[in-house]
């Protein structure tokens, strides 16, 4: 079990594409937010995936840095199965907002003879607040993180032994979460910054969060991984050197500073 990192920046990075991700279980794949456009396609390719397979997707909230991507692949995905390309059905989960936004895209934007597809064989599936559901058959809870901002939700998958990995979406974590990201193998988080340039990149003021904020959070919650995501890009070249310096002054864990296209196993000691 794996996870593809098909992009780690924040909202506005042009050196690398905005935080996604593809978790592999097996070749059973659970695709989570897909950037902000067609290049989502393309870092599918480079991470060696077939977007074909990419048959349950996950949208946290309606961001378009998370969004659009996902607009590209409705768009792939009707298209294809209009001309007897894709075989199959797939499926897209996102709260309520979301759902009706796809929907409403998806109806502006896409042909009559592609948009009779959706619920046919392409379903937009909203979920709530502490529903559980089974994908790839592993049991998935998705969550409002209670959001400030736009209205967004969380998950968290169950993994072998009872273990369970955490994606608190790409805000700071609310004690709403703790049920949910206390003693996770792995807690996915956001790191807009390092704490030591909080003053050049304004981190709290767009209510994001610093590494050393991150780190500190998951030192409390007893998580044995930490992946920092959804981070600025100036300082791409040297990120894991300096995200990593600092994150171990306040965590003892395993701290994972990801590259866009890099692919981490989920069963990392």
């Amino acid at each position: 079990m794996e996870i593809s990192m098909l992009g780690t920046g924040n909202a506005l990075v042009t050196e690398c594409y905005n935080t996604c991700f593809v978790i592999d279980d097996g070749g059973k794949y659970f695709m989570v937010d897909g950037g902000g456009g067609n290049t989502v396609l393309r870092q599918l390719k480079r991470a060696g995936f077939d977007w074909m397979d990419m048959r349950e997707i996950f949208v946290t909230h309606k961001h378009i840095d998370h969004l659009m991507g996902i607009v590209w692949m409705v768009r792939m995905i009707c298209q294809f199965m209009n001309h007897g390309e894709y075989k199959g059905e797939a499926n897209i989960y996102a709260h309520d907002e979301v759902i009706a936004l796809l929907r409403d895209m998806a109806e502006k934007l896409l042909l009559p003879k592609e948009t009779r597809l959706i619920d046919d064989r392409l379903h937009f599936v909203t979920v709530s607040d502490g529903e559980e559901r089974i994908i790839n058959d592993r049991k998935v809870t998705f969550f409002d993180i209670q959001s400030t901002k736009a209205k967004q939700f969380g998950f968290c998958m169950e993994l072998d032994g009872g273990e369970k990995l955490t994606c608190c979406g790409d805000e700071p974590y609310n004690p709403c979460e703790e049920k949910y990201a206390r003693d996770s193998k792995w807690l996915l988080h956001e790191a807009f910054c390092l704490y030591s340039q909080a003053d050049i990149f304004d981190p709290y003021e767009k209510h994001h969060s610093t590494v050393k904020d991150a780190c500190e959070l998951a030192e409390k919650l007893g998580v044995e991984n930490l992946l920092l995501y959804h981070t600025e890009d100036r300082n791409l070249s040297r990120r894991k050197e300096l995200y990593s310096a600092e994150g171990k002054q306040y965590y003892s864990g395993k701290l994972w500073i990801p590259d866009d296209l890099e692919r981490i196993s989920l069963t990392s000691k």
